[in-house]
This record gives C-alpha cells, sequence and structure tokens, in this order.
C-alpha cells in the first residue's frame, strides 16, 4: 500500500506540511507576545494564572451554551430568544 493511504482524512502531506507551518508560525507569534508580556513586567506565574482561568471560563461558557441549548429545544425556541429572559447578551 502507498504511504499516501495512511494520511488521516485522505489528507495530503503537502496539506500537512502547510499545517505543520501555520502552527509553526502561531507558536512563534505566542512566543513573541508571552516575550511583550514579560517585557511589561507580568510573571510567569501570572500568565500561566491567567491561561487557567480562561479555560475555566470557556468551560463554564460552555456548559451554559449546552444547557441554553438544550432549554431552547425543550421550549421549541430559539436560543436567541431565551437570552433576554436571562439577561444575557447576544455578545456573552
Amino acid at each position: 500500500p502507498s504511504s499516501s493511504s495512511f494520511q488521516p482524512n485522505g489528507a495530503s502531506e503537502a496539506a500537512l506540511r502547510c499545517e505543520i507551518e501555520e502552527l509553526k508560525r502561531k507558536d512563534l507569534a505566542l512566543d513573541q507576545e508571552i516575550a511583550q508580556l514579560l517585557s511589561e513586567g507580568y510573571s510567569l506565574g501570572e500568565l500561566e494564572k491567567h491561561i487557567s482561568l480562561l479555560h475555566e471560563y470557556n468551560e463554564i461558557k460552555d456548559a451554559g451554551q449546552m444547557l441554553l441549548g438544550k432549554l431552547a429545544v425543550i421550549r421549541g425556541v430559539t436560543t436567541k430568544q431565551l437570552y433576554p429572559e436571562y439577561d444575557l447578551e447576544l455578545s456573552d
């Protein structure tokens, strides 16, 4: 069998190489952003704590969105229609 038959989801080697290069660029950009924040006086501990809190916030928000979705299905309305009832902004 050819090596291309083992590619995940039929992705070509060239597409995977492009994805790797894009991830390398993102990694470099994040390293530069971290260096900038460190130069502004933030500590690595503060940054790690902030990232941890952002992850926790996103998990809680995802759970809330899931519950709103289930409630919307039960009531036969859209999730958007529930936002005013719970004093939520569409950007929340």
